[in-house]
């Protein structure tokens, strides 16, 4: 097993062309972070990035530099981070404004701050080149060797289907600009979403019942045989349980959850649910080598990727992108991307799930259970719940 600063081995990267759009996953920090600087460099017409987590370090000022210098070239800049997950404060973007690009924080007022999360990671070059994904702006999600790296994925998307995130982004800027009402947000995010294609844009949150990513995967599961999950935080509802149980009783159901983390009690969350989903002949394993960021799920010939975890913040509360790829060649190359990530894993067999569980640590994974899905990761980040 590698230690947890080794960086990846080297793979040819994962490449499709689908309806018209090329798309290529970005795997390695050290790829996404040149990769960026690269885009922003080359970008004619505008730059628009929206970001959960912006902070001031090491890779933070790099980028805001590289922002701050397509400004000064004429380049719309147009930056939106959440006011809750960014260390970075408004002076820290002064250059940039002062060079003529164009900052905002979502939901910077403190009443409605506690609850509310813009989790999206969005970029949009030109109108032409997208990025999402789960990977913050931040030196532990743009890099491999740190001790205390995460491991994460990136998408790009260039083509047609560009277009629409581009005007998701400038709706949802005008909206933080404002401030407007939560029914507007939510009629906003919804009028965005996409139902037919080979590609499908899926933009949820808050405070929906009508998700329409949890709905849109939940309806590919309802027949499928093969189902492969990664996910950095797993606390779902029963009846997501049980469709993913179904699943492996039909086929196989495989799902890779955090064996590190900065926030434990999403470890102990995603454990509780593990004796149901093992009674259901679903194979479950922890991702050994680092902390664990990814969002991924490949559905037989269906795969979605994006900001979201599989839990009932990011169902319910936050505002998640993802991006539904229906394509057999596609999801065959990502199955090939779960198979190397499970070399690094540990498969929690019904045994070793047994010798873990106790009365009193089976309370302590119901309670972050709890927790996780009803308070925001930074405050269960304090609590100290798992074993290992």
């Amino acid at each position: 097993m590698p230690d947890q600063a080794t960086p990846p081995a080297r793979t040819p990267p994962i490449r499709a062309e689908i309806a018209g759009n090329r798309l290529e996953l970005i795997e390695t920090g050290q790829e996404r972070f040149g990769l960026l600087l690269s885009l922003i460099a080359q970008a004619q017409s505008s730059v628009r990035m929206l970001m959960y987590m912006f902070n001031p370090d090491r890779d933070g000022d790099v980028v805001r530099d590289a922002l701050t210098a397509a400004a000064r070239r004429g380049v719309e800049v147009k930056l939106l981070i959440d006011g809750f997950g960014s260390a970075a404060t408004p002076e820290f973007f002064t250059e940039l404004s002062d060079a003529g690009g164009q900052y905002c924080v979502f939901n910077p007022s403190y009443g409605r701050r506690y609850l509310l999360r813009n989790h999206q990671k969005l970029i949009v070059i030109d109108e032409a080149t997208v990025l999402i994904g789960g990977a913050n702006i931040d030196a532990t999600y743009l890099d491999d060797r740190s001790a205390k790296h995460w491991r994460d994925l990136w998408l790009r998307v260039d083509g047609p289907e560009a277009a629409l995130p581009a005007r998701y982004f400038d709706s949802l800027f005008r909206w933080s600009k404002r401030g407007k009402s939560l029914r507007a947000l939510r009629r906003m995010v919804a009028d965005y979403n996409e139902w037919r294609g080979p590609l499908q844009w899926k933009f949820s949150g808050p405070l929906s019942m009508r998700n329409s990513w949890w709905r849109s995967i939940g309806r590919d599961m309802k027949r499928a045989k093969k189902l492969d999950m990664i996910f950095a935080y797993f606390a779902p509802p029963g009846a997501m349980i049980r469709r993913i149980g179904r699943v492996g009783r039909r086929g196989t159901a495989r799902i890779i959850n955090a064996a590190k983390s900065d926030n434990n009690a999403t470890i102990a969350a995603a454990r509780h649910s593990y004796s149901r989903l093992i009674r259901r002949h679903v194979d479950l394993y922890e991702y050994q080598p680092a902390k664990l960021h990814t969002k991924l799920a490949i559905v037989d010939d269906i795969v979605h990727i994006g900001s979201s975890n599989f839990d009932y913040r990011s169902f319910y509360i936050n505002l998640e992108i993802m991006l539904r790829i229906k394509d057999a060649g596609f999801a065959d190359a990502m199955r090939g991307y779960f198979e190397r990530e499970l070399a690094d894993c540990k498969w929690i067999t019904h045994e070793v799930h047994k010798r873990r569980s106790n009365p009193w640590q089976r309370l302590k994974w119901a309670l972050s259970h709890f927790l996780v899905n009803v308070m925001d990761y930074s405050v269960t980040r304090r609590l100290n719940v798992v074993r290992r």
